[in-house]
């Protein structure tokens, strides 16, 4: 057969190849390699039928599911691009995809409500996709043709002001993730997949999955350490998948004792800072090596901890570059052209490489702010690489702070519980948590002091309107918010008062 170019042909090698081997385990449900491989051609064949053309936006409003992946390979196919909203988005958040991708067919899940006046084209209703997957297939040469740097997805990530930014990958990008995914992935492997699938960690690893024949085992929405357990004791997974805060709760479940890890080979962990204590539970539970990764949405992939490395470098860093990433640290100007700093220094982290994202969906000025003309990515993250060669990761130029693996923005937060009729003013700032890593807590100059809003008024006053996981979870009542000498809130001065605050109302 042919070297593939685009990922819908590497689909159709992997079914030649292996056809009854499971692509997909989620509960009860299981498909084949071939059967993906016949919905995928159904689903292009429907797609076609309504008038997509290569370019064209796909958008998926699914849970994970076998539905999900069936859908995706099928827009592949066709020529279209994937842009996936993970349901725990907000109603503004989910608007914003939609104006601004104008999607020419838009899935829609059970008990998923589509922002009134959004934008959708064609609506296929998930009760509706046996009939799309099942549709007479569109013959071989009469299939749009696609090339390798033709955009395949979009990956949706929050910015600073609370709008999504959408990172566009194309199917050459893909095939440079899946070739420095290194000790990560191997031929035939049993993946558990705990993150939803609008994550870069499934939307960007399509073209990896089918090259390896991997097959896909969903942890199901929401979460839970049992089901985990269950999973790799019945479903025989040999790659497991998870931040710090879920593997923790795994090692901590009364089903521990009576779990086989023999098949394990390798788990992965990161998304949020790790205790070394925790790398060496895992490894003397699991009897499997760790590897820990850092990369963005933006990034596809960036580095990685080896099989062998000692518990600390685990722990306190993400390991080195993958082969084909250049990666240095600048000063954090966040600009082009700023100074590479020497080792031992902490600066902003940059990257290049052939797996990095094109840009961001129609937004030249955001790209161009965030991929210098040299092609380094400014990733606003802060770093330092150790005598070793490991890059240790030291802060956010952004304020950023990662709540259980997802990405919370402060000044996000603050537009939104700025809104509140009880809040005069508000700084959000991200604190540590041995569960999740980080959440965050809310310092609030309340309208009227005689009654001060209350954490849980704040909380559902955000889950109504944005994300639930980037509600506030701590709450501080304060007079006046400490401004610096530019008379800007200052954060330092903040996250002292949040240390000392012993009577601070949280969770």
């Amino acid at each position: 057969m042919v070297e593939p170019v685009h990922t819908a042909q590497l689909l159709r090698r992997c079914a030649v190849a292996f056809p009854e081997r499971e692509a997909y385990v989620h509960g009860e449900k299981r498909s084949t390699y071939a059967w993906l491989d016949r919905v995928a051609d159904g689903f292009a064949a429907t797609l076609i039928g309504l008038g997509v053309r290569p370019g064209d936006v796909v958008c998926l409003m699914l849970p994970s599911s076998i539905k999900f992946a069936g859908c995706y390979l099928g827009a592949l196919r066709a020529g279209a691009i994937t842009s996936a909203i993970n349901g725990r988005l907000g109603e503004r958040e989910q608007r914003s995809i939609l104006d601004r991708t104008n999607p020419a067919v838009t899935v829609v899940g059970d008990d998923v409500c589509v922002p009134d006046g959004a934008p959708t084209g064609a609506i296929i209703p998930v009760t509706g996709l046996k009939d799309a997957f099942g549709a007479p297939p569109v013959a071989e040469t009469d299939l749009p043709p696609i090339a390798g740097d033709d955009p395949a997805c979009i990956v949706w990530t929050s910015g600073t002001t609370g709008e999504p930014k959408g990172a566009v990958y194309d199917h050459d990008r893909m095939r440079a993730i899946s070739a420095n995914i290194g000790q990560l992935t191997e031929p035939g492997d049993r993946r558990l997949v705990v993150l939803p699938f609008p994550h870069v960690g499934y939307m960007t690893r399509m073209w990896d999955e089918l090259a390896n024949g991997t097959t896909i085992v969903i942890a199901g929405e929401p979460w839970s350490a049992g089901e985990t357990l269950r999973l790799i004791r019945e479903e025989r997974i040999t790659m497991g998948t998870g931040v710090p805060t879920q593997w923790d709760l795994v090692l901590a479940h009364p089903d521990l004792a009576t779990t086989d890890f023999s098949q394990l080979r390798v788990c992965g962990i990161g998304g949020a800072a790790i205790a070394p204590d925790l790398v060496r539970r895992m490894r003397e539970t699991l009897g499997c090596p760790v590897i820990t990764r850092y990369t963005s949405t933006e990034a596809g992939v960036t580095t990685s901890t080896l099989v062998g490395d000692a518990d600390d470098v685990i722990a306190t860093t993400v390991g080195r570059p993958a082969p084909d990433v250049e990666l240095r640290i600048v000063e954090p100007t966040g600009a082009g052209g700023a100074a590479e700093l020497a080792d031992g220094e902490i600066g902003e982290i940059v990257c290049r490489s052939p797996a990095m994202m094109r840009g961001y969906w129609h937004d030249d000025a955001t790209t161009a702010a965030t991929i210098d003309a040299d092609g380094w990515l400014h990733t606003g993250d802060l770093g330092v690489i150790d005598p070793d060669g490991n890059l240790k990761i030291a802060g956010r130029l952004k304020e950023m702070y990662i709540r259980g693996g997802y990405n919370v923005y402060p000044a996000e937060v603050e537009a939104t519980l700025a809104e509140c009729p009880s809040v005069a003013q508000v700084a959000v700032i991200g604190y540590v948590d041995d569960r999740l890593g980080e959440r965050g807590a809310a310092v609030v100059v309340a309208a009227d002091s005689a009654a001060p809003p209350t954490l849980r008024e704040l909380q559902d006053w955000c889950r109504a309107r944005i994300a639930d996981y980037k509600a506030p979870e701590q709450l501080v009542l304060i007079d006046a918010l400490p401004l610096n000498a530019t008379n800007k809130v200052d954060k330092s001065a903040l996250a002292a008062i949040l240390g000392s605050m012993s009577s601070a109302e949280s969770n």
